[in-house]
């Protein structure tokens, strides 16, 4: 049985979606599926049962098809790093911090990671959906694209297009993209998923029609727009995130800094009814929110510089309402943050931080990447740690008076969460599942 790759005609097409619900689809119909995304590029990471680090995605993907999660789903992640360099994580564990041209020039190194890490899926799994990234068309990048190209044309995986209409152009994308394929590779795509449709479906029956027959592509559905509000990858997808809250009770204000990460920590506040959201990302006045986040950050002293200059570090002192702080935004809370490795810093580097905690956060090379159940602010907290940052005095959380603070994640996921995920998944697949051609999918992956 052949594995499938899906393509994004675009970037935030919808690939990391269409990758759970296909596997779901497949699921359904007997199929043992993994998830593998060989590069990815993301703030957003989660500790693994194996106590390695992945993207965000494919841990959310894993969850949904209720597979075990390790290193082997996401080989290579990149972060931010200062100036143009990244932070590379390589089989779950930082590696390095890489200039871009460093990373490329570097490509054929990682690929044994990629390799090893497939096999060990496909060795595992009747069919592996392996998400793309980006667009696999950037002809200057071709041959340096690990997680479309080169697993595609290595392992000889069908293909599924996924394009988004929402952002206009539709026909170009699809037509561009599946003609700037290697031949190859255009032989193996199965067809194409129009993504994110508003409105009469019936007004683009002739869109298919000329899909089909002009372009000679399948069409395997046409998807109506549905926020899920559930997995957010990127600031892209953070973007989309939708409020319909016309009477909350709660006004929550995250401080959007220009590292934020793991912004999935406030997914169960966005789906709350009774709480209404907003991600601050200017020097607005603090004293409407009933609480202040801060949540984590890759570069946690860019990111507090940030505070510093846009005006928000003064009023953040100035406030007597209460004030948590989530990883980065914790470690922002202490007196001090010293960075004398370089470990997120181009320069060994010391500042001054909001001085609520009277303690210092001194930055080690190793990440702690723990994961498991916690007692935080009179709860258990089923969660995870992945920092670099650590306090000998508080090396796990503090609260006094307005100021909360915790290096654990997933603070706010709890039995209503969980439930609200699981239903809001049904729903979500319910409606999928009447739009895709599964069979066609499913006759594809079996041919010879």
């Amino acid at each position: 049985m052949h594995s499938i790759s899906i393509f994004g005609t675009s970037s935030d097409a919808g690939k990391s979606t269409l990758t759970f619900v296909i596997g779901r689809l497949l699921q359904e119909r007997g199929i043992n599926v993994g998830v593998f995304k060989a590069q990815n590029v993301s703030n957003n990471s989660h500790v693994c049962d194996d106590g390695s680090e992945i993207a965000i995605a494919q841990y959310f993907q894993a969850e949904v098809l209720a597979l075990p999660t390790s290193y082997h789903l996401n080989p290579i992640l990149l972060k931010s790093g200062h100036g143009n360099s990244a932070s590379m994580i390589v089989k779950g564990h930082v590696v390095e911090e890489k200039e871009v041209r460093e990373y490329y020039r570097d490509l054929d190194l990682l690929k044994p990671a990629v390799d090893e890490c497939f096999e060990y899926l496909r060795n595992r799994y009747e069919c592996v959906l392996c998400e793309g990234a980006g667009s696999p068309v950037e002809l200057n990048l071709m041959d340096k694209d690990l997680s479309n190209i080169y697993i595609a044309q290595t392992y000889d995986t069908k293909i599924i297009l996924v394009a988004d209409i929402e952002r206009g152009g539709v026909f170009a994308s699809i037509w561009g993209v599946y003609n700037l394929l290697p031949e190859k590779l255009r032989e193996n795509v199965i067809g194409v998923i129009v993504n994110k449709f508003r409105g009469d479906r019936t007004l683009f029956d002739d869109g298919i029609r000329i899909i089909e027959e002009r372009f000679g592509i399948p069409v395997l559905g046409v998807l109506p727009y549905l926020p899920l509000n559930l997995g957010f990858e990127d600031s892209q997808s953070l973007k989309n995130f939708v409020q319909n809250k016309p009477h909350p009770l709660r006004k929550i204000g995250i401080i959007n800094y220009p590292t934020m990460s793991n912004y999935n920590d406030f997914e169960p506040l966005i789906a709350d009814e009774t709480i209404f959201v907003e991600f601050i990302t200017s020097n607005v006045s603090l004293e409407s929110y009933d609480l202040v986040i801060l949540p984590g950050s890759k570069r946690v002293i860019e990111d507090l510089r940030w505070l510093k200059k846009v005006g928000l570090f003064d009023a953040l002192l100035k406030r007597k309402k209460e004030i948590l702080g989530i990883c980065g935004g914790y470690q922002m809370m202490f007196e001090t943050i010293i960075d004398e490795e370089c470990v997120e810093t181009a320069l060994p580097s010391r500042e001054s931080a909001l001085g609520f905690i009277d303690d210092v956060i001194v930055f080690q090379k190793d990440k702690v990447l723990n994961k498991g159940e916690y007692e935080i602010f009179g709860t258990t907290v089923r969660g995870f740690e992945i920092h670099h940052g650590v306090s000998e005095k508080y090396p796990l959380v503090y609260e006094k008076g307005n100021i909360k603070g915790t290096f654990v994640h997933g603070l706010f996921d709890d039995d209503k969460f969980e439930h609200y995920k699981k239903t809001t998944i049904d729903s979500f697949l319910a409606t999928m599942r009447e739009e895709i051609d599964m069979e066609r999918v499913i006759e594809s992956i079996n041919a010879v």
